[in-house]
């Protein structure tokens, strides 16, 4: 994932970013799009459009990497999109930013009055502050240029900063933070990430991931619980066929979550561990979906199902 990903879903989960970086309270109605200027190759990736035409269009742009000729085409973008759309607002500003100075170009002739006016604003993440007197969605900007040695510990700071702040859709929040350090550590599972964000067992369930995996495979198995059922059904010509079958794929829905969460952990599972999983009654594995999340290795299953079953 390119970091101006990261950004994009950023300002489009959370638009009141730009303000805080400007300093302002955050103006009603704004919406946050990708712009492409008809008939050119140009296309202005944070385009912060006002709700009516007495309002002010913001342009933001994140540079990562030096580009001698970056304002250049910033400004000549700007500029087409002024001409085009000039009865959709009233005034415009433009923000840039940067994770340190250093990314800036060097020379900003012939745009240095520009550059230097009121209507560009420059913003360097490496100088807002800690992350722990900054706004949340400034230091998830933040975040993103920390060192990896860091990140682990200033992630956590962050989650336990949204588990205990009043902040709107803190669920968005933790998804992003969870982005940004799979960006970093692209070796680690989310789950693995989010075990690394300090998340408790319950807490981990109530994430949009978990509760994706588990509607996933309790939907599997719940079809072929119906199929089976049906089948059984007309077979036997009665109706216990068919709510047999569907208490069946209820079971089975529940044990696909739990292999599909110890694939994602430890790898291809040995055929004999899988098929005793597939053998547990439903408390059993309400269970072990329960225990596995606390699993560092394989050898620690075959513990937990000697002492339990």
């Amino acid at each position: 994932m390119r970091r101006d990903s990261l950004f994009y879903q950023l300002f489009a989960q959370l638009p009141q970013t730009l303000f805080d970086l400007l300093g302002i309270d955050t103006p009603q109605g704004y919406r946050f799009d990708s712009v492409e200027l008809k008939q050119t190759a140009f296309r202005i990736d944070g385009v912060f459009m006002p709700p009516d035409p007495s309002g002010i269009v913001y342009f933001c742009e994140v540079q990562f990497q030096r580009d001698n000729s970056f304002y250049e085409r910033f400004f000549a973008e700007i500029f087409l999109y002024l001409r085009l759309y000039r009865h959709t607002f009233s005034d415009w500003q433009a923000v840039v930013i940067y994770p340190h100075r250093q990314a800036e170009q060097v020379s900003f002739d012939p745009y240095e009055v520009l550059v230097n006016s009121h209507r560009l604003r420059r913003v360097y993440l490496n100088e807002l502050g800690s992350l722990e007197g900054l706004p949340l969605s400034l230091a998830l900007m933040q975040l993103t240029v920390l060192p990896e040695a860091e990140m682990p510990t200033a992630a956590r700071l962050l989650a336990e900063r949204t588990r205990t702040e009043a902040v709107p859709r803190p669920e968005v929040i933790i998804e992003l933070i969870t982005t940004i350090v799979l960006y970093k550590f692209t070796e680690l599972s989310r789950e693995e990430v989010l075990r690394m964000l300090g998340f408790t067992t319950e807490e981990l369930k109530r994430t949009r991931f978990y509760q994706e995996v588990y509607a996933e495979a309790r939907e599997e198995g719940l079809q072929e619980g119906r199929a089976q059922g049906r089948e059984e059904g007309r077979q036997e010509g009665r109706q216990q066929g068919l709510q047999q079958g569907l208490q069946q794929g209820l079971q089975q829905g529940e044990t696909l979550v739990v292999l599909r969460q110890l694939r994602r952990r430890f790898g291809e599972l040995p055929a004999g561990l899988e098929e005793r999983i597939r053998q547990l009654p439903v408390h059993q594995i309400e269970a072990l979906a329960e225990a596995l999340l606390d699993f560092t290795a394989l050898e620690e299953v075959f513990a937990w199902l000697e002492h339990s079953t």
